[in-house]
C-alpha cells in the first residue's frame, strides 16, 4: 500500500487484500505475482503466496487479509483517488464474503476518498454487489470500524467505480456485459495489457431507451442507463513483455471520441513503434534494413500475430518504458469520469 502512486490514473494504492491466480493471458505477466515472488517474498503480506516455475513465480491461489491495512484510508485526509487490491484481485475466488464486505465498509465510511476496484471476476462482482442486503450487511460492520453509522446518502456508493480487465475480444466479452449488469456509480475498462484489437464500441453506447444517442453521453447517475464510463489501455512492460500494435490503440480512442467516452492512454510500454511498412515503405525496399536496425525488434500486424505478413505491418523494438512514454500520435491522453454530484 502506498499514499502515492507512479500509476498514472491513480493517486494511491491500497493493499487490504493480496494473492490472486491466473485465469487469463493477460496474467501471465503480472507485476505484482513477479514482485509477490521476488522482492517481496519474505514480507508477511507476501509470503507464500507464489511458487516458483520455469517461468518465473506463479500464484498459488492462496489470499491474505492484512487486516492492519484495513484502516489506511482513515489515515489519509487529504481525498485521493484509491487503487483497491492493487496487488490482487478483490473478488479473486478464494475471497471470503466476509472480506469483501470489510473493504466495502471501509469504502463507504472514509467516503472522502474515490476507489478504483478493477476485477477480471466480473461475475462474482455483479453477484455480490447486487446483493440486496448488502446495504443492511454495510450498516451492520460499520461499527466494528467505527462504533457507529453514518447514512449512505445513495447505493450504489457514490464513491467507488468497479471495472474490469480486457486484454482481448474474448474476455471483453465475458467480462463487460457482466460489469454493465453490475450496480456502480461509474463503470471502467482497463484494456491492460492490450494483447489484440479490440471492439468495445457496443458497450459504450447507452442501454436505455431514456437516454437516445444524441444526448450522449448520459448524465452519471441515470438509474436507467448502464454503459461503460471511462476506458484505459496500455501496452505491456518488464521483462517478456507482449508488443501492441498502435493501430489497437487509436481504435479503442477513436471509439471513445465517436461515443464521448473518457480516454486514458497510459503507456506504450516496453515497446516502441519504429516502422509503419504501408505509410513508410510500400514498396518493402527497407524491410531487411529495418530489421538488421533493429534486431531486438518484432514485426507486428493488425491481426495480432507476430510476423511479416499480414495487414498493417509495423515493427516494434523493445526500448525502456520511459522512454517509449505515453503519447499517443503526439497527444497525451488523460481523461477521467466527471462526476455530477
Amino acid at each position: 500500500m502506498a499514499d502515492k502512486s507512479a500509476i498514472e490514473w491513480t493517486d494511491a494504492t491500497w493493499n487490504p487484500i493480496t494473492g490472486c491466480s491466473v485465469v487469463s493471458p493477460g496474467c501471465t505477466n503480472c507485476y505484482a505475482m513477479k514482485l509477490a515472488g521476488t522482492r517481496l517474498k519474505n514480507i508477511a503480506s507476501r509470503k507464500g503466496l507464489t511458487r516458483d516455475s520455469k517461468a518465473g513465480p506463479v500464484w498459488t491461489g492462496e489470499v491474505r487479509l492484512n487486516r492492519p491495512w484495513l484502516w489506511q484510508p482513515f489515515d489519509w485526509k487529504k481525498p485521493r483517488r484509491i487503487f483497491v487490491c492493487a496487488h490482487g484481485d478483490l473478488f479473486a475466488e478464494n475471497v471470503p464474503d466476509e472480506w469483501i464486505l470489510d473493504v466495502f465498509t471501509v469504502m463507504a465510511a472514509a467516503d472522502h476518498h474515490t476507489y478504483q476496484v478493477l476485477t477480471k471476476r466480473t461475475e462474482r462482482m455483479r453477484e455480490f454487489v447486487s446483493r440486496r442486503d448488502l446495504l443492511d450487511d454495510i450498516y451492520g460492520n460499520w461499527y466494528t470500524f467505527s462504533g457507529g453509522a453514518r447514512e449512505v446518502q445513495s447505493w450504489p456508493l457514490h464513491n467507488v467505480w468497479l471495472g474490469t480487465s480486457t486484454e482481448d475480444q474474448k474476455r471483453a466479452d465475458e467480462r463487460l456485459p457482466e460489469l454493465l449488469a453490475t450496480p456502480a456509480k461509474v463503470r471502467f475498462v482497463s484494456a491492460e495489457p492490450l494483447l489484440g484489437p479490440l471492439d468495445i464500441s457496443k458497450y459504450m453506447r447507452p442501454l436505455c431507451d431514456r437516454c437516445p444517442p444524441w444526448e450522449v453521453p448520459c448524465r452519471i447517475g441515470c438509474q436507467h442507463c448502464t454503459r461503460l464510463d471511462w476506458v484505459i489501455v496500455g501496452g505491456e512492460s518488464g521483462p517478456g513483455a507482449r508488443p501492441m500494435h498502435a493501430d489497437w490503440a487509436r481504435s479503442l480512442r477513436d471509439q471513445c471520441v465517436n461515443n464521448r467516452v473518457p480516454f486514458f492512454f497510459k503507456q506504450w510500454g516496453s515497446f516502441n513503434q519504429v516502422y509503419d511498412r504501408e505509410v513508410e515503405d510500400p514498396d518493402w525496399r527497407r524491410c531487411n534494413v529495418v530489421e538488421r536496425a533493429t534486431p531486438n525488434g518484432q514485426w507486428l500486424n493488425l491481426a495480432g500475430g507476430q510476423g511479416f505478413h499480414g495487414d498493417r505491418v509495423v515493427r516494434v523494438d523493445r526500448v525502456a518504458k520511459k522512454l517509449a512514454g505515453r503519447m499517443l500520435d503526439g497527444v497525451e491522453h488523460s481523461a477521467m469520469p466527471e462526476i455530477a454530484p
